[in-house]
Parts: structure tokens; sequence; C-alpha cells
């Protein structure tokens, strides 16, 4: 359906969905009637033939005075974008043959590519569609890109989405309506609440700052975490300290030195490879502001170049004043190294080494050497940007390009000409050490030789060949139990290759086998490239445990599914699943601390250990008494689509540095065996190193902290990565900090920005925990946001999944997934208190170290919002509304913004659709995945995902009046009474009272938020009245509105707006003559020169009947009626209200357009 050639673009941004229409048009064109420009627009949307495509920014307002004759124009909400180009509107003959249809488009196209203003061109003409993909093999020859949208083709110079909402005839629109006395009541509140306001406004004016101000002094600002430099006596005072201290260092070093402990350690330390180079390591240090370390696995660089300085500067009597940062890149790392450092120095861990973790950490005031996460070293930076104190910072395992690594290393290179004296060292197992030196000006490189036993490497022909095992098409297929049949019906032989299969296509075809017998080529013919291979594995494993000496097993598994599932499999098998022969272990990141530990643990003489991990296991730790390695060559990753702006998550093939690295796990300490479960093949076509991070991941987080740190423009700031982002990422990325209120239009950061910064979340969890402290319902947000931190607490065991689904449906009942954690995390938190939680998690299908997680994380979070001023330590007063469902549902709403869905019911269930990606599905997790109907018509969804399909996870429904008051800003539409959201693709229809009602509500809200987070002090008693009509209106609203198609409204040219006037005509009786609203459209159709409207009518469940009405290409959808005759007269009614905007109907009104449309229509001829 899509043709994307090689793309100049990538200099000029457009945000996604966001594209400007261009076209070509008559230059003759200069006016149209009222109905034939609402067919054309329908049809081609060629009314504008003077627009400016330089104007890209689709949330601007289009200018008035683009409007200027005639009197009435068409408008949609997507002709609100500035100089938005127009439709081409075809003047050839429909039933053109193809090769016509080919030559006129070749002019089309050409003209197209000279004209710099025009982007694209669009066309619904049936030919066209047609005829597509021999216009887009045309269009592709000539550099552009082509897409087929349903009923709409388009032809462009820049790339194109997968959906465009501004091509959508089926894009919903909400007509809301609200009980006339709850509108009273509100109202009422208001009138109460603004009045009261003016009185006291002087009282805190000092608030009324701008949103966007830069100056506020929020706790982010430098200057007040920067330690005032100390007088020059106090310097004194401290030197004195710090030689004394460096003393004691020196002497307590020596002393363990000299001891029969130390020595044999010292013994210990000498044989690895890294000793060696110790000297040369710190001359180079010394002498090099930046050194780059490649070591290889096994030298020992991880536990040893920390300490070569340290004990180098104690010696040196600088061990006082040594504080050394050695970041890696996960928790589980930094707490096993800072272990093994700590006793190879002959000290308990938190003396003069210590670990910081999140949530967890062991540091003491006298620790010289912190081995931390990368993402800590960041938190300080947030607080103290020159590193005070700080002389070393260690980066380990730099291969691996995480996003906060190619982030610290940006920071780092700017840091380094303000800190002469600090010292970085990069190192890793296997990097492109020339890329990282050239980076940061030619650094000197050492490398360093490993030391690993030899392991003996077997490929998946060699397995085949040593067993005699036979691959089937049909033994390989994993078992992921019935709740997950899609993923089993993936594998299954088809023939669209997937993506893992297509990229390994060509070197499978190439593989010399000739010396393997015909039983393994005829098994290799058969591998399943999509395939984990679970009775594979499970058959290697036991041939292993029967065969082989003694030894751990290390199993590298793409991700939590394929472990469990894998898991559960070995569990039921005699020999696997016996705990007096093998134990069984799990090590995965989600996982609590103290589980990851268990892998460490030697087991039972007699026992056999085997471990399924992710790639968390390839660097880094080391478990001692592994000797077998199986890697199934996959690591499930993110990758991101910026042009869909959707993340995607899936397996994909690991580098070649990835299968080294997981080979080395099997000779750290002894001799090992390696089984790569694909053929050497596939390895030899991987990859040399991972894409990094940056590149494959949305980056709202990332230009927060950049803006946190002040470091001038996002853009411009990631443009010196060392490989920089696509830049319709970052502009993604800025455009939705900006729709959330993080951004102001300057890119510089809000007041709710700055809070945001503070808080270790992602940006959207920190709005809801900021909103829930603000209205008084901080405990369910707490638990939330901490849900939302953690792995799904909510487990689904392959054989019970019934009874999980029925232990988890007893938490739901209004339709949120966020509120049945609420209510599950609350439960478990009674149970504790009786040393029942165990026995609760066991019973409803919980996972105990989820809920410890979220305990720890709530801590956490009000701790922060604590020291943010925004709550004390009395958490009744912040509680008061937590009871109030519809408020956690209006904060939860909030946060999530703009991931928002509509839910638009059929006959049996409903159907979902985002502004990105058109239908959309949701996660069988999901307590509303079970149900046929969600009373609610829209769905906040805590993430997005493409797997095969784009799915939302953790959702909750929300009315109209929770979308509008806590949903993204409002502005005016084109008549009263008509609201717009999230740049127009929301759309809202209601009574013009109603409206501005909504709009009233929403600006003092916005205002109560802005004046808490500049002044946290502030009492919101005066409030009281706001806070209650707010309440009221939102646990009140009934969703009573109804999801409209296609509704369209007519804009004058002025500021004034034609008030509608009663139709003549009822819409379903008839008139004297026929003169019903069926006759009166088909004159007006047929006297334009179009075909006579056709009607489609289906009979409902309730015996009502509802009928659509179709011309030209348009479908109109009627009200319900009694019979199929009205249903049918009702449709056409309203068709008869679009084309004419509700103002006249009748004969002479009739007669008056027809003769209108047969001079536009000598016009256009």
């Amino acid at each position: 359906m899509k043709d994307r050639p090689p793309s100049s673009y990538g200099s000029v941004y457009v945000p996604p969905h966001h594209r400007p229409r261009s076209v070509i048009t008559s230059p003759n064109y200069t006016s149209a009637a009222l109905v034939d420009s609402k067919l054309r627009e329908n049809q081609s949307a060629s009314l504008n033939p003077t627009s400016d495509s330089g104007s890209l920014p689709y949330f601007k307002a289009q200018q008035e005075e683009q409007f200027q004759k005639p009197n009435f124009q068409y408008a949609s909400a997507y002709d609100s974008e500035e100089g938005s180009d127009r439709e081409f509107e075809s003047s050839s003959n429909p039933g053109a043959s193809p090769a016509d249809n080919i030559d006129e488009w070749k002019r089309k196209l050409t003209i197209l590519l000279r004209d710099k203003e025009k982007q694209e061109l669009v066309s619904r003409e049936k030919k066209d569609r047609r005829d597509f993909d021999q216009i887009a093999v045309l269009a592709s020859r000539m550099g552009l890109y082509s897409h087929l949208y349903v009923k709409v083709v388009v032809f462009s110079k820049i790339p194109l989405p997968n959906y465009r909402f501004d091509l959508d005839d089926r894009r919903p629109q909400r007509e809301v309506t609200l009980p006339l006395g709850l509108l009273r009541r509100v109202e009422a509140y208001l009138g109460e609440y603004l009045p009261q306001k003016s009185s006291t406004k002087e009282s805190f004016s000092d608030v009324s700052l701008s949103r966007s101000s830069s100056n506020c002094s929020i706790a982010t600002d430098e200057g007040l975490f920067e330690v005032p430099e100390p007088l020059s006596s106090s310097k004194v005072v401290t030197g004195k300290i710090l030689w004394r201290r460096s003393l004691q260092l020196r002497d307590q070093q020596q002393a363990w030195q000299e001891s029969c402990e130390g020595r044999e350690m010292l013994e210990f330390r000498r044989s690895l490879p890294a000793y060696k180079e110790k000297d040369a390591v710190l001359a180079a240090i010394s002498q090099n502001q930046v050194v780059i370390i490649s070591g290889e696995t096994g030298c020992g660089k991880t536990t040893q170049i920390p300490q070569f300085i340290l004990e180098s500067e104690v010696e040196s009597v600088r061990g006082g004043a040594c504080s050394i940062i050695c970041t890696q890149p996960r928790r589980i790392s930094a707490m096993s190294v800072s272990e093994r450092v700590a006793s190879e120095r002959g000290e308990t861990l938190g003396e003069s080494v210590g670990y910081k973790v999140r949530l967890e950490g062991v540091k003491g005031r006298d620790t010289h050497l912190l081995f931390c996460t990368t993402g800590i070293l960041l938190r300080r930076l947030l607080v103290d940007r020159n590193l005070k104190g700080v002389t070393h910072v260690i980066v380990d395992e730099i291969h691996e390009r995480g996003m906060n690594e190619d982030f610290l290393l940006i920071v780092l290179k700017e840091l380094l000409p303000r800190r002469p004296e600090l010292r970085l060292i990069l190192m890793s197992a296997t990097l492109d050490a020339e890329l990282f030196a050239s980076y940061f000006g030619k650094a000197q490189i050492i490398h360093i030789p490993g030391f690993t036993y030899p392991v003996r490497t077997h490929f998946l022909e060699d397995i085949l060949e040593m067993s005699g095992y036979m691959l089937t098409p049909y033994n390989q297929i994993d078992d992921y139990g019935q709740e997950k049949m899609w993923k089993m019906s993936k594998q299954a032989p088809r023939k669209r290759k997937s993506q893992i299969a297509s990229v390994v296509e060509d070197a499978l075809k190439a593989a010399d086998l000739k010396d393997y017998s015909h039983q393994t080529q005829e098994s290799l013919s058969y591998w399943n490239p999509d395939c984990i291979g679970f009775n594979f594995i499970e058959y290697i494993l036991y041939n292993i445990c029967e065969k082989e000496r003694p030894g751990a097993i290390l199993v590298f598994m793409t991700g939590w599914d394929d472990i469990s599932s894998l898991k559960d499999k070995l569990q039921a098998h005699p020999i696997l699943g016996d705990p007096s022969r093998v134990l069984l272990l799990a090590c995965h990141g989600s996982m609590a601390s103290s589980e990851q530990r268990l892998i460490f643990d030697q087991p039972e003489d007699g026992v056999r250990k085997i471990v399924l991990a992710t790639n968390i296991a390839e660097t880094s730790i080391t478990i001692n008494d592994v000797v077998f390695v199986l890697d199934c060559g996959k690591a499930k990753e993110t990758s991101y689509d910026a042009l869909n702006n959707t993340p995607c998550l899936l397996p994909s093939w690991i580098s070649k540095v990835s299968a080294q690295q997981r080979r080395g796990r099997a000779g750290r300490v002894q001799p090992g065996e390696c089984y790569h479960l694909y053929p050497r093949c596939v390895h030899d076509a991987f990859a040399e190193y991972q894409l990094p991070e940056i590149l494959r991941t949305p980056l709202q987080s990332l230009c927060l902290q950049i803006k946190s740190l002040k470091l001038g423009s996002i853009s411009e700031f990631l443009s010196k990565a060392l490989q920089s982002p696509e830049l319709l990422a970052v502009q993604n990325a800025i455009e939705y900090l900006k729709i959330i209120g993080a951004l102001d239009e300057n890119e510089m950061l809000t007041v709710l920005g700055r809070h945001l910064t503070m808080l270790p979340v992602e940006p959207k969890l920190g709005k809801m925990l900021l909103l829930g402290a603000i209205l008084n319902c901080l405990d369910p947000i707490l638990t939330v946001v901490s849900g939302l931190s953690v792995r799904d607490p909510f487990l689904t065991p392959f054989d019970k999944k019934d009874l999980a689904e029925a232990a988890k449906s007893q938490f739901s009942r209004d339709y949120s997934d966020h509120l049945a954690l609420v209510r599950a995390f609350e439960r478990w938190k009674v149970a504790e208190k009786v040393y029942a939680g165990y026995d609760y998690c066991w019973k409803n299908f919980l996972s105990v170290q989820s809920m410890k997680a979220i305990d720890s994380l709530r801590k956490e979070f009000f701790s922060l919002l604590k020291d943010a001023g925004l709550v004390d330590a009395n958490t009744i007063d912040h509680n008061i509304w937590s009871y109030d469902e519809h408020l956690i549902r209006a904060v939860i709403c909030y946060g999530l913004y703009p991931g928002i869905s509509s839910i638009v019911h059929n006959e049996k269930s409903f159907s979902l659709k985002t502004m990105e990606d058109g239908q959309v599905l949701l996660y069988s997790n999901s307590v509303n995945a079970r149900e046929a109907k969600i009373p609610f018509p829209w769905l906040v969804f805590n993430e997005k995902i493409k797997v095969n399909s784009v799915f939302l996870r953790d959702s909750t429904a929300v009315s109209d009046s929770v979308l509008l008051l806590f949903g993204g800003s409002l502005s005016r539409g084109d008549t009263d009474g008509h609201l717009k959201m999230l740049g127009g693709y929301l759309e809202f229809f209601m009574k013009p009272a109603v409206a501005d009602m909504y709009e009233c509500l929403r600006s003092e809200l916005d205002d109560l938020i802005q004046s808490k987070l500049l002044n946290p002090k502030l009492n919101k008693c005066i409030y009281h009245e706001l806070l209650s009509a707010v309440r009221l209106l939102i646990s009140e609203d009934k969703c009573d509105g109804r999801f409209v198609f296609g509704r369209q409204v007519l804009k004058s040219s002025k500021t004034s707006v034609v008030t509608a006037q009663p139709a003549l005509v009822s819409r379903t009786e008839s008139g004297p003559g026929g003169d019903n609203s069926k006759s009166q459209l088909q004159t007006l159709i047929t006297r334009a020169g179009h075909t006579a409207p056709s009607y489609k009518t289906k009979q409902l469940k309730n015996n009502q009947f509802r009928s659509t009405v179709e011309f030209n290409g348009i479908q109109i959808m009627g009200q319900t009626c009694n019979n199929k005759k009205s249903a049918e007269k009702d449709a056409a009614a309203e068709a008869l209200q679009w084309l004419m905007g509700e103002t006249r109907t009748g004969n002479e009104y009739i007669n008056h357009i027809s003769m209108m449309l047969k001079k536009s229509k000598k016009d256009h001829n």
C-alpha cells in the first residue's frame, strides 16, 4: 500500500499526521456556491488556491482574512491549518482508461515536484484508487511517497503515516448533552465562586505570573542546591580535616594489604589481566582528562579499575578528597559489583565503597567509591550541574548505548572544560573505541586483553548433527498458554515473512551445509526463526542434566513472557521440574533485588542450577558456577516509529557483540560450552553493534531532562550526541511536552514542567501525582503511578486463566484498569497488617514482588512531593476526596492525556480509534477487553504498543465532562457551542450555554493548578465552590451525548454567526406535494448536476431503523426511527442541514441554491 523511496526529507520537520494538503487548482477558480463547495470539498477539497504551504504547524488557527468571499464557506476542523493547501480537483473523465490516467498523473506529479510551495496531492476519485499501484510505482521513480487511505489516495514529497485523521470520513465527533438541571446547579456554584474570587484577587495577585515563566525559583534552580563557596578561614579548617581523613584511610589500606586475608586477595587480583595494566591505566588517567578502556570479558576491569584509582589516591594522601562515581546500566550490576569490591578491600559495604540504585542504597559519610545506575548520576546533575567534589566519573558498559548513557556523555563532554581536574573513564568489554575517542577529541585508548577459559561453541546445525534431533514445522511452536494464542498463531508458517525471518532470509539461502548429514539439512530447512523453541530447549537441558559434567546453565530468553512460559513448561518435566535435582531460577529487570540475588547462590550438592534470564545477564554480573549457556539469539527491543509516533516492542536479533558476551558467560571461571540456537550463517549476518537506544525510543523524558539542566535548545543539544536521533522523533517529543503543558511555545519550561523535572517518572505520571496532591485525592493516585512504574501485579498463569480473570474481576466494576489496581493494593495492605499478604496474593493471582515494589515507590513519591512543598506530614488533609472515584478518574485523565481513544458502539461490540493510529485494540488482560459495552465515550490509556496491531495498555473510561475539564486545552470552533481539542482532532458540539460553562470551569481550574504550583502553601479554601462545581459535573455526567460522523459547520467570513431558523418541513413527515426532506435533497443534488442520492437502511436489535444517505462519495447517517421510510427521511434531513448549515429549507430556497449551483459550475468550467 505504501512506497517509500529514500527520503531527501530530513531537514524539514512536519509533525506526524499534520501534513499540509497541497494541490493543483484551476487559476480561474475564485468563488463557489455553498453546496457545490461542500460536495467538492469532500470529493477533493479544492477551495483555496492561494494557500501558503510555508506555514506548516498544524495547531495554528486559520486566519480569518483568508475567507473574504463568498459570504459563507464550508470549513472543517482540518482547515484550521494556517495556509493549508487544498486537494486536487480532477476535471478528467472518470471513465478514462488506466493508461490515460497514468499519463495525467505523470503530468500532475511533475507539476508538484516543480512547485516549491506544495507538499502533496490528494484525490478521492475511484479511477485513482483503481490505478493506485501503477501510479505509486510512477511516484516512487520520481522520488515521491504514496499511500492509499481507504477512499483517498495521497502522493507526497514527504513520508506518509499509516493513518491520517484529516482524511478519515468516519472520524468520530461528539455531540455533548447535559441535563438542564445539572447545568443550572453548576452555574449556581460558579455564580458564588466568581464574585468571591474577584474580591480576594488582590490577596493572591503575587501568584499571577506568566504560565511559562522560567524565572520562578522552583527547587530545580541551580543556585538553590549548590553549596556556597566556603570562606577562606573555613577552607583552612576543611583542608586539615581532609588531611587527617586521608592519613587515616592510608593507614587502614596499608593494614589490610599487610594482613593475611589482604595478601591472599592481592594475590588473586594480581592474576587478573587488568592488574598487569595497572601502572599504564593510572598514568593515562593522570595525564588525560578522558581515557577509554576496552577490556575483554574476564579481564577484571569493572572491579579493578575503580580500585586502582581509589588506592592510588589513598596512597598519595588524597583519599579524603577523592570521590569516584562508577555508573552501571543495571541495578543488579551496581549492587553486585559494589559488594565484590568492598569484599576485596576487606570492608563492609557502606564504608569506603557503597552503591545507590532507585529505592535502595548503602552509602556512608566516608564513602569514596560509589557504584550507581546511570539515572542516579543524572539526578545528581539535575541539582549539581558541575558535580562539585567529584574527582572521577567512570561510565561502564558504554557499548550498550542506552539512552541515559548517551545523554550522560553529552552532558559530561560539555562539563569537562568547566572542570579541568575532573577525570572521565569510559569502559566496556567490546566497543568501537575509535568512535568514542574521536567524540572526545582523540582520547587515550587502553586495551586490556581478557582472560576467559575456553568455550566450545555449538551452532544450531552442530547441535542437530550431534543430537539427531529433528525439527518439524510443528514441534517448534512455543506454548504460551490459552490467553496468548495470538503469539502461538504468529509462529505458524505463512507466506508473508516476519521481520525476524526476513532479516536472515538471504543468509539462510546462501548457507553452505554440505558437510552436514541429509537429516540435519532437512531439519534446518524447517527451522522457524520466529520461534524461541521451548521444546528444543527442554531437550537440550535434559541432555545436559543427564549426560554432561556438573555446572549451572544460563539460558538467554527475550522477555518475561518467554521466561515464565518456559519455566512453567520445565516445572512440568519429571526431571527438570524435580526440586531435588534442579534449582530453576529467573532473572529479569523488573524482579525485586532480593529475587535477582538468588542467581548467585550455590545450590546444594547434586542439584543443578538453571537460570532463565534476559540480556540483563550479558554483562557486569558473573554467576560463578555457570558452565553451559543457551542463547536464543534474540532480545526484546523497543523501536520507535517516529512517522506514526508509535513505539513497537518486538523481538529482534542481537548483535555480534552481544552474542560474544553471552558466549563469554560460560567461560568466566572454568571451561564451558555455548549452544547458539540459530545457524552460524545467521550469526554472521548479525549487525556488529546494537542500535543505540536514543535512536529507537520516544524522547519525552530525555527532552524534559535537557530543559531542566538548562542545556539550551533541545534539537541543538541532541545534535551533539554521538549519534543524533531523528529530527522527527525530537519534534514529536517537544510537541508532546507542549501539549501536556510542560513546555511553552518557546520551548521554555513552564511551572508545571519544572515540577515534573523533580519527579523520577515519566511526565504523564508526574502530572498525575501533582494533581492528586492538589485535589486532595493523593493516596489512590500514588498507587496508580507506582503500579504503572512496575511490572503488572496481576498474574495470569496459562493453566489457571479463568480463575485469574475471575479474581481480577472482583476488583473491577467501573471500566478502569487503574481503579482495579487501587482496590487490589488497598486490600493487600489490609492483609499485610495481619501478616496475610502472601496468602492474599496467592489467592488473587497477584505478584507479591510487584505489591512490595508499589508500596516502596509510594513512599518515595510522597517524599518527593513533600520536598516540593505540595504535601506535608498530615496525610489526612491530602486524602479528603480519595473516596471520590469520579475525581480519581479525572486525575488519571489529566495525566494520561493525550493518550485518548474514542469508544464507538456498534450492534454487538465497540470500536476504538486514536488520532495517530486510527483503529486500535485493547490488550487481552485489560478489564475493558472483556466488556461488550462500555457506557463511556472516551478511553484514556497509559501506553500504546505495536505488536501485530496497535494495542492499548492500562485504560480507564471517562466521560465528556472529564475530558473537557481535564484533557487538553480547549479552543472555540467555528460556531457557538463548537469546541475543539488536540488540534481539532477532537470536536465537541453542544448548546452555547453549555460550552460557555465548560470554558469557564476549565479556565478557573487551570488557574487553580497554576496558582498552587507557583505557591504550594496556597490555601485552597477560596476554591471550594469551584471544586464543588467540578466534582458535581463529573459525577453526574451520564454521557447522554452521541457520536456523529462527517458533521460540518458553515463559517461566516465575518465574526458573526447566522442563527439557525426552524425548518419548514419536518425531518420525517411529508409536506404538500411530497415536499419532504428526501425530495428536497434529491432536487438539490440533481440540479447541481450530481447523481441522485442512495440510501442504505439497517434494522437494529431494538426493532428501530437507521439509514445512511450517500451522494458524491459522502455518507451521512441519520437518527434511529420506527420504520424504514422515516429513517431515510431523517438521513436526508441530516444531509440537508449539513449542506445548508441548518439555515433554511423549502422549495423557494432549493430553487435559489440550484440556480447558484448552475452558475458556479459554469465558472468552474
